[in-house]
């Protein structure tokens, strides 16, 4: 697959930050987005439908933010698809509110290299940081060059930094609501399982997320993320069992080694 800028007009990234109840952070999130250089931007913020001033913070902001929804939702990932349904620029990727981009480029980088025809998609690194101290690195999640096998071992770019022609949604799906945890690893096993498309890895450092999302803020959280995770990779033909205690040995050893 290849995607093509035909008209030479400048390609606009939609960005989508979901957020419910996060009044703490959200606005280092927004502000990250507003500060980027590139000035083909659409963004998109979802609300769940806070209570804690998130959305009086937003609000801030709304004469900047391309689109603004506050509703209900049946959680992180219904909220992830009703940004992916709303965007219309070339090129989709999110940015949690717990989230920043490591710096005002960012959004720029992306843009040069999906305007090359022969890519799909790209991904980087990305930095696990300290919720109070976004300079204090717990883990640095190093990528790499994408190839099949890679699968099997339980390989997956950090779905934070991923940027996408919005075709691929059409043709790969959104994220599965079966999945309430690990919806975000069912979709990339889709994608990165399917024929012809291509993929960029740029290795830098392009987001700085917080620890103490939700799959890891609990114990049952993170048992449910485990058998999601397992059950995701039987249902695409891999060993369950095995490929997610070696996905987390990977991710503990990283922390520990950090």
């Amino acid at each position: 697959m290849s995607n093509s800028n035909t008209s030479h007009e400048p390609l606009i990234i939609s960005i989508v930050t979901i957020v419910y109840n996060n009044s703490t952070y959200v606005e280092d999130a927004i502000q990250s987005v507003l500060s980027q250089s590139y000035p083909f931007i659409e963004y998109i913020v979802i609300d769940g439908g806070s209570t804690d001033g998130t959305i009086e913070i937003i609000k801030k902001y709304q004469e900047r933010i391309s689109i603004f929804l506050s509703e209900k939702d049946k959680g992180i990932y219904d909220a992830l698809n009703k940004g992916v349904r709303i965007a219309s620029g070339n090129i989709i990727g999110f940015l949690h509110s717990d989230d920043v981009f490591t710096d005002k480029n960012v959004v720029k980088k992306i843009a040069e290299s999906l305007s090359n025809s022969n890519v799909d998609g790209i991904y980087s690194d990305l930095d696990y940081v300290k919720k109070n101290n976004i300079n204090s690195i717990v883990r640095h999640w190093e990528s790499s060059t994408f190839s099949l096998n890679k699968l099997n071992s339980g390989w997956m770019p950090p779905h934070p930094t991923l940027y996408l022609h919005r075709t691929l949604y059409e043709q790969i799906g959104l994220f599965d609501l079966r999945y309430p945890i690990a919806a975000d690893y069912d979709f990339i096993l889709r994608l990165f399982s399917a024929p012809n498309i291509n993929f960029k890895y740029i290795p830098e450092g392009f987001v700085k997320m917080r620890v103490g999302g939700q799959s890891n803020n609990s114990i049952p959280n993170i048992i449910r993320k485990f058998r999601e995770t397992r059950d995701i990779l039987n249902g695409h033909g891999f060993n369950g069992n095995i490929i997610t205690i070696v996905k987390f040995m990977r991710k503990l050893s990283s922390f520990i080694l950090r």
